[in-house]
Protein backbone atom coordinates (compact mmCIF):
# COMPACT_ATOMS: atom_id res chain seq x y z
CA UNK A 1 0.00 0.00 0.00
CA UNK A 2 2.59 2.21 0.51
CA UNK A 3 4.05 2.31 -2.16
CA UNK A 4 1.14 2.32 -4.37
CA UNK A 5 0.83 5.66 -2.56
CA UNK A 6 4.04 7.05 -3.16
CA UNK A 7 3.43 5.82 -6.77
CA UNK A 8 0.11 7.80 -6.98
CA UNK A 9 2.39 11.27 -5.82
CA UNK A 10 5.15 10.33 -7.61
CA UNK A 11 3.29 10.08 -10.83
CA UNK A 12 0.88 13.25 -9.96
CA UNK A 13 3.84 15.28 -9.94
CA UNK A 14 5.65 14.09 -12.64
CA UNK A 15 2.30 15.02 -14.87
CA UNK A 16 2.66 18.49 -13.42
CA UNK A 17 5.75 18.56 -14.61
CA UNK A 18 5.26 17.46 -17.83
CA UNK A 19 2.71 19.18 -18.68
CA UNK A 20 5.07 22.79 -18.49
CA UNK A 21 6.19 24.44 -21.51
CA UNK A 22 9.77 24.05 -22.48
CA UNK A 23 10.76 27.28 -21.23
CA UNK A 24 8.89 26.93 -17.78
CA UNK A 25 10.95 22.78 -17.55
CA UNK A 26 13.80 24.75 -18.54
CA UNK A 27 13.82 27.30 -15.41
CA UNK A 28 12.68 24.81 -13.20
CA UNK A 29 15.57 22.41 -14.26
CA UNK A 30 18.01 25.79 -13.52
CA UNK A 31 16.28 25.96 -9.89
CA UNK A 32 16.70 22.08 -9.37
CA UNK A 33 20.14 22.41 -10.57
CA UNK A 34 21.01 25.27 -7.83
CA UNK A 35 19.43 22.84 -5.32
CA UNK A 36 21.03 19.48 -6.43
CA UNK A 37 24.41 21.35 -6.53
CA UNK A 38 24.73 24.18 -4.34
CA UNK A 39 22.91 23.02 -1.51
CA UNK A 40 22.43 19.05 -1.20
CA UNK A 41 26.00 18.40 -3.24
CA UNK A 42 24.38 15.82 -4.96
CA UNK A 43 26.83 12.58 -5.58
CA UNK A 44 29.48 15.70 -6.18
CA UNK A 45 32.17 13.43 -4.88
CA UNK A 46 31.93 10.60 -6.82
CA UNK A 47 31.14 13.56 -9.85
CA UNK A 48 34.68 14.55 -9.04
CA UNK A 49 36.88 11.51 -8.52
CA UNK A 50 35.27 10.19 -11.60
CA UNK A 51 36.13 12.92 -13.88
CA UNK A 52 39.55 13.55 -12.08
CA UNK A 53 40.25 10.06 -12.76
CA UNK A 54 39.69 10.14 -16.35
CA UNK A 55 41.20 13.28 -17.20
CA UNK A 56 44.69 13.59 -15.34
CA UNK A 57 45.35 16.27 -17.83
CA UNK A 58 42.93 18.81 -17.28
CA UNK A 59 43.38 21.42 -14.91
CA UNK A 60 41.20 21.89 -11.53
CA UNK A 61 39.28 24.74 -13.42
CA UNK A 62 39.13 22.68 -16.73
CA UNK A 63 37.39 19.98 -14.61
CA UNK A 64 35.56 22.38 -12.67
CA UNK A 65 34.17 24.24 -15.32
CA UNK A 66 32.82 20.44 -16.57
CA UNK A 67 31.27 19.26 -13.41
CA UNK A 68 28.68 22.54 -13.60
CA UNK A 69 28.18 22.07 -16.91
CA UNK A 70 27.46 18.51 -16.39
CA UNK A 71 25.02 19.17 -13.16
CA UNK A 72 23.16 21.61 -15.85
CA UNK A 73 22.52 18.46 -18.38
CA UNK A 74 21.80 16.11 -15.44
CA UNK A 75 19.22 18.45 -14.33
CA UNK A 76 18.14 18.99 -18.49
CA UNK A 77 18.09 15.18 -18.51
CA UNK A 78 15.95 14.17 -15.54
CA UNK A 79 12.98 16.79 -16.88
CA UNK A 80 13.04 15.99 -20.22
CA UNK A 81 12.44 12.30 -19.36
CA UNK A 82 9.27 13.34 -17.43
CA UNK A 83 8.23 15.59 -19.99
CA UNK A 84 7.90 12.42 -22.45
CA UNK A 85 4.89 11.03 -20.41
CA UNK A 86 3.05 14.32 -22.00
CA UNK A 87 5.33 15.48 -25.03
CA UNK A 88 3.40 13.94 -28.59
CA UNK A 89 5.20 12.49 -31.36
CA UNK A 90 5.76 14.70 -33.32
CA UNK A 91 7.13 17.29 -30.74
CA UNK A 92 10.04 14.57 -30.39
CA UNK A 93 10.38 14.17 -33.49
CA UNK A 94 10.98 17.32 -34.35
CA UNK A 95 13.35 17.95 -31.23
CA UNK A 96 15.67 14.46 -31.87
CA UNK A 97 17.12 14.47 -35.62
CA UNK A 98 18.38 10.83 -37.32
CA UNK A 99 21.06 10.62 -39.74
CA UNK A 100 22.32 7.81 -41.74
CA UNK A 101 18.74 6.59 -41.96
CA UNK A 102 18.94 4.97 -45.27
CA UNK A 103 21.27 2.38 -44.39
CA UNK A 104 20.03 1.68 -41.02
CA UNK A 105 16.72 1.04 -42.39
CA UNK A 106 18.43 -1.06 -45.69
CA UNK A 107 20.20 -3.61 -42.96
CA UNK A 108 16.98 -3.96 -41.23
CA UNK A 109 15.18 -5.02 -44.27
CA UNK A 110 18.75 -6.98 -45.64
CA UNK A 111 18.75 -8.95 -42.46
CA UNK A 112 15.63 -8.80 -40.22
CA UNK A 113 17.40 -6.90 -37.95
CA UNK A 114 20.04 -4.32 -36.43
CA UNK A 115 21.97 -3.98 -32.56
CA UNK A 116 21.90 -0.52 -31.29
CA UNK A 117 25.04 0.37 -29.36
CA UNK A 118 23.47 3.20 -27.34
CA UNK A 119 25.39 5.15 -24.41
CA UNK A 120 24.42 6.93 -21.35
CA UNK A 121 24.87 9.92 -23.24
CA UNK A 122 23.13 13.66 -23.93
CA UNK A 123 19.72 12.76 -24.37
CA UNK A 124 19.46 9.15 -24.78
CA UNK A 125 15.96 8.38 -23.61
CA UNK A 126 14.77 10.06 -26.80
CA UNK A 127 16.29 7.53 -29.17
CA UNK A 128 13.21 5.51 -28.52
CA UNK A 129 11.42 7.58 -30.96
CA UNK A 130 13.58 5.89 -33.57
CA UNK A 131 10.17 4.04 -34.33
CA UNK A 132 9.03 7.30 -36.41
CA UNK A 133 12.15 6.51 -39.03
CA UNK A 134 10.67 2.85 -39.02
CA UNK A 135 8.15 0.71 -41.09
CA UNK A 136 5.14 0.41 -39.16
CA UNK A 137 5.45 -3.47 -38.71
CA UNK A 138 8.66 -3.44 -37.81
CA UNK A 139 9.43 -3.88 -34.14
CA UNK A 140 12.17 -0.92 -32.06
CA UNK A 141 12.88 -3.28 -29.39
CA UNK A 142 14.18 -1.44 -26.01
CA UNK A 143 16.11 -3.45 -23.81
CA UNK A 144 15.58 -2.56 -19.90
CA UNK A 145 16.55 -3.57 -16.43
CA UNK A 146 12.99 -3.44 -14.69
CA UNK A 147 12.95 -1.29 -11.34
CA UNK A 148 12.53 -3.22 -8.30
CA UNK A 149 9.13 -0.85 -7.32
CA UNK A 150 6.49 -2.76 -9.99
CA UNK A 151 4.26 0.26 -9.99
CA UNK A 152 6.95 2.71 -10.84
CA UNK A 153 8.16 0.36 -13.40
CA UNK A 154 4.91 -0.24 -14.89
CA UNK A 155 5.33 3.68 -15.12
CA UNK A 156 8.44 4.11 -17.12
CA UNK A 157 7.40 0.93 -19.45
CA UNK A 158 4.51 3.03 -20.60
CA UNK A 159 6.65 6.29 -20.75
CA UNK A 160 9.11 4.27 -22.83
CA UNK A 161 6.49 2.45 -25.14
CA UNK A 162 4.03 5.95 -25.87
CA UNK A 163 6.24 6.26 -29.51
CA UNK A 164 6.06 2.91 -30.29
CA UNK A 165 8.87 1.13 -28.72
CA UNK A 166 8.61 -2.32 -27.48
CA UNK A 167 10.11 -2.84 -23.89
CA UNK A 168 11.87 -6.03 -23.35
CA UNK A 169 13.44 -7.23 -19.70
CA UNK A 170 17.23 -7.62 -20.00
CA UNK A 171 17.23 -10.86 -18.62
CA UNK A 172 14.78 -11.86 -21.35
CA UNK A 173 16.26 -10.38 -24.27
CA UNK A 174 17.19 -13.44 -26.16
CA UNK A 175 14.05 -15.39 -25.67
CA UNK A 176 11.68 -11.93 -27.23
CA UNK A 177 14.07 -11.73 -30.06
CA UNK A 178 13.64 -15.51 -30.49
CA UNK A 179 10.16 -15.32 -30.56
CA UNK A 180 9.81 -12.07 -32.54
CA UNK A 181 12.10 -13.40 -35.36
CA UNK A 182 10.08 -17.04 -35.76
CA UNK A 183 6.83 -14.63 -36.17
CA UNK A 184 8.12 -12.61 -39.26
CA UNK A 185 9.67 -9.53 -37.26
CA UNK A 186 11.78 -7.23 -38.37
CA UNK A 187 13.52 -5.74 -35.51
CA UNK A 188 15.95 -2.98 -34.15
CA UNK A 189 17.28 -3.78 -30.75
CA UNK A 190 18.67 -1.25 -28.56
CA UNK A 191 20.59 -1.68 -25.94
CA UNK A 192 22.14 0.88 -23.33
CA UNK A 193 25.58 -0.78 -23.36
CA UNK A 194 27.96 1.51 -20.88
CA UNK A 195 26.08 0.53 -17.52
CA UNK A 196 28.11 -0.80 -15.07
CA UNK A 197 27.27 -4.45 -15.06
CA UNK A 198 26.76 -6.86 -12.28
CA UNK A 199 29.43 -9.68 -11.39
CA UNK A 200 27.66 -12.39 -14.08
CA UNK A 201 27.49 -9.57 -17.21
CA UNK A 202 31.63 -8.52 -16.24
CA UNK A 203 33.01 -10.23 -19.10
CA UNK A 204 34.60 -7.66 -20.62
CA UNK A 205 38.17 -5.98 -19.43
CA UNK A 206 39.48 -2.63 -21.31
CA UNK A 207 41.16 0.17 -20.44
CA UNK A 208 38.62 3.26 -20.75
CA UNK A 209 39.32 7.07 -20.04
CA UNK A 210 42.60 5.93 -18.77
CA UNK A 211 41.36 3.33 -16.19
CA UNK A 212 40.51 -0.14 -16.05
CA UNK A 213 37.16 -0.17 -17.25
CA UNK A 214 34.47 -3.52 -17.29
CA UNK A 215 31.83 -3.71 -19.79
CA UNK A 216 28.93 -5.84 -20.45
CA UNK A 217 28.72 -7.67 -23.47
CA UNK A 218 25.13 -8.61 -24.07
CA UNK A 219 24.68 -6.60 -27.22
CA UNK A 220 27.59 -8.30 -28.74
CA UNK A 221 26.52 -12.10 -27.66
CA UNK A 222 23.12 -11.20 -28.85
CA UNK A 223 24.40 -9.54 -32.43
CA UNK A 224 26.26 -12.92 -32.62
CA UNK A 225 23.57 -15.08 -31.99
CA UNK A 226 21.31 -13.60 -34.35
CA UNK A 227 24.00 -12.24 -37.04
CA UNK A 228 22.21 -9.01 -37.13
CA UNK A 229 24.80 -5.87 -38.24
CA UNK A 230 25.92 -3.61 -35.22
CA UNK A 231 25.40 0.13 -35.32
CA UNK A 232 26.90 2.71 -32.74
CA UNK A 233 24.29 5.76 -31.69
CA UNK A 234 26.45 8.61 -31.92
CA UNK A 235 24.45 11.57 -29.98
CA UNK A 236 25.04 15.14 -30.12
CA UNK A 237 23.66 17.81 -28.09
CA UNK A 238 22.68 20.78 -30.06
CA UNK A 239 21.31 23.11 -27.14
CA UNK A 240 18.76 22.50 -24.80
CA UNK A 241 15.97 20.34 -25.88
CA UNK A 242 17.54 19.15 -28.90
CA UNK A 243 19.89 16.49 -30.52
CA UNK A 244 20.95 14.24 -32.71
CA UNK A 245 21.66 11.00 -33.31
CA UNK A 246 23.95 9.36 -36.21
CA UNK A 247 23.74 5.66 -37.05
CA UNK A 248 27.03 4.58 -37.46
CA UNK A 249 27.69 1.08 -38.88
CA UNK A 250 30.24 -0.91 -36.70
CA UNK A 251 30.00 -4.44 -38.56
CA UNK A 252 27.45 -5.92 -40.84
CA UNK A 253 28.87 -9.30 -40.05
CA UNK A 254 29.36 -10.10 -36.09
CA UNK A 255 30.15 -13.53 -36.16
CA UNK A 256 33.37 -12.96 -38.74
CA UNK A 257 34.47 -10.97 -35.74
CA UNK A 258 37.17 -11.42 -32.75
CA UNK A 259 34.73 -12.37 -29.30
CA UNK A 260 35.35 -9.23 -27.67
CA UNK A 261 35.70 -7.30 -30.89
CA UNK A 262 32.26 -5.15 -31.09
CA UNK A 263 32.13 -4.09 -27.27
CA UNK A 264 35.49 -2.83 -27.62
CA UNK A 265 34.62 -0.75 -30.30
CA UNK A 266 31.92 0.61 -28.45
CA UNK A 267 34.08 1.26 -25.30
CA UNK A 268 36.81 3.10 -27.94
CA UNK A 269 33.92 4.96 -29.66
CA UNK A 270 32.23 5.99 -26.19
CA UNK A 271 35.21 7.49 -24.87
CA UNK A 272 35.56 9.75 -27.94
CA UNK A 273 32.46 11.09 -27.85
CA UNK A 274 32.92 12.17 -24.39
CA UNK A 275 36.39 13.54 -25.50
CA UNK A 276 34.61 15.49 -27.36
CA UNK A 277 32.11 17.07 -25.19
CA UNK A 278 32.23 15.68 -21.46
CA UNK A 279 29.26 17.27 -19.55
CA UNK A 280 26.84 15.31 -21.61
CA UNK A 281 27.60 11.63 -19.99
CA UNK A 282 26.13 10.64 -16.11
CA UNK A 283 29.02 11.55 -14.52
CA UNK A 284 27.16 10.84 -11.26
CA UNK A 285 27.44 6.74 -12.03
CA UNK A 286 29.13 4.73 -9.45
CA UNK A 287 30.86 3.35 -12.98
CA UNK A 288 34.20 2.68 -11.87
CA UNK A 289 33.29 0.28 -8.69
CA UNK A 290 34.27 -2.98 -9.95
CA UNK A 291 38.00 -4.10 -9.61
CA UNK A 292 39.95 -6.27 -11.89
CA UNK A 293 40.65 -9.69 -10.35
CA UNK A 294 45.08 -10.10 -10.69
CA UNK A 295 45.67 -13.55 -11.00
Amino acid sequence: MKSKLIYLLTYIGMWLIAILPFRMLYALSDFLRFWLYHVVGYRKKVVRINLRNSFPDKTPEELKAIERKFYRYLCDYMLEDVKMLRMSKEELIRRMTYYNKEQYLGMIEKHGGIVLLIPHYANFEWITGMSSIMRPEDVPIQVYKPLSNKYMDGLFKYIRARFGGYNVAKHSTAREVIKLKREGKKMAIGLITDQSPNGSEAHYWTTFLNQDTVFMDGAERIARMMDFPVFYCELRKERRGYCKVEFDLVTETPKELPEGEITGIFARRLEQTIQREPAYWLWSHKRWKHKRDVK
